[in-house]
């Protein structure tokens, strides 16, 4: 998977202090330091309502629940972005492996991992954590 990053014009930047007093500190923890949220315990890895899962920094819409799907792996999953350019992605070499983090292309923060062991017919899992994303309910 090669590094990507969305052309987008309505780039969202904040300070440090800016993103703190908007987000949770588990929003903070995970969309501005890398952080994650323990499998199995976070709000959206066993949903199934209808709607479209939006950035929780900044509200872009990034995924649709007919793309989410169960991986087992206790995160929610999607098969694809709602759109080629919500999200980007960039090597992650942290705790000596390789993998590839997803970022929302407005707002840069990082909302979990890409895999290549999808169902078909892509075959991608975007392993994304609940902490990053709000659900706009409905169709």
């Amino acid at each position: 998977m090669n590094a990507k990053t969305p052309a987008r014009t309505d780039k969202v930047v904040r300070t440090e202090e800016e993103w703190r007093r908007l987000l949770t500190p588990m929003q903070f923890n995970i969309l501005r330091r890398e952080g994650t949220e323990p499998a199995f315990h976070n709000k959206y890895w066993d949903n199934h309502e209808d709607g479209t899962y939006v950035c929780a920094g900044c509200r872009l819409p990034l995924f649709s629940s007919k793309d989410k799907f169960d991986s087992g792996t206790g995160w929610p999953s999607f098969t694809r972005p709602i759109a080629d350019d919500a999200v980007g992605t960039e090597l992650d070499a942290r705790f000596g492996m390789r993998r590839t983090s997803v970022l929302c292309a407005r707002c840069g923060g990082h909302l979990g991992h890409l895999f290549e062991d999808g169902p078909p017919p892509l075959g991608t899992r975007y392993c994304m954590n609940s902490g990053a994303l709000e659900l706009i309910a409905g169709k």
